[in-house]
């Protein structure tokens, strides 16, 4: 496992590893699972990226903290940073769970991953667990705040709009010009009937987006 970090008590590591299933194989050895682990690693995860958005962010409210937190440490990201240090080769399965492919499972991985930064918690303090998992926070924050830079405008202008169930969202095709090798469309997006902004792209989708991002703008959104 490619984890920067080397720990004082090897039980740790082992039981942040082991599954339930292999627990309940060896119990009679008083083998332990790492569910409890888990839980702990849970929080010191939320806590060191609460600490770390809250610090390099500054410009966002609490709900988008929320949001981009949430982001970070959910399950896929988790199984990501898990597999890229090759984690799954480590754990410690039941014959039947390491036969269904246990190992590579996002949520048995994800699971893991937060019961090893529990382990490096307890081994060596927060400060070693931050220096363990900062590197995969920065990325996964920046790889986050860059997609939504490019968000589906026209999903955004629909779900601001069906709050009010008596307005309707549309778009209309107003022009079209140029050559089939460099096309020119421009697009009216419609709140009943009403002509609100238009775009302009190099597909009618483009175009649509275009005139989804001008009406948010206008909106104030």
């Amino acid at each position: 496992m490619k984890l920067d970090y080397v720990f004082k008590d090897p039980e740790l590591l082992k039981t942040a590893l082991t599954h339930s299933s292999y627990a309940n194989e060896h119990r009679e050895k008083g083998v332990r699972n790492n569910e409890r682990l888990e839980f702990l690693g849970d929080s010191v995860l939320g806590l060191i990226c609460t600490r770390y958005i809250w610090t390099n962010f500054k410009s966002l409210p609490e709900g988008e903290l929320t949001k981009l937190r949430a982001a970070i440490v959910c399950e896929n990201s988790l199984y990501e940073y898990a597999c890229k240090i090759d984690l799954g080769a480590e754990l410690l399965l039941g014959k039947g769970e390491k036969a269904a492919g246990g190992a590579r499972l996002p949520s048995v991985l994800s699971d893991a991953m937060e019961a090893v930064i529990a382990a490096v918690y307890l081994d060596g303090g927060i400060e070693e667990a931050e220096r363990c998992i900062i590197d995969f926070i920065r990325d996964k924050a920046q790889e986050v705040v860059k997609s939504r830079a490019t968000a589906d405008y026209k999903t955004v202008l629909q779900e601001i709009v069906q709050k009010n169930h008596e307005e309707v969202l549309s778009y209309r095709l107003k022009s079209e010009s140029g050559p089939d090798h460099d096309k020119r469309f421009e697009v009216e997006v419609l709140i009943n009937s009403n002509v609100i902004a238009v775009g302009v792209g190099k597909s009618k989708k483009s175009a649509e987006q275009a005139a989804a991002k001008e009406a948010l703008r206008l909106m104030g959104e």
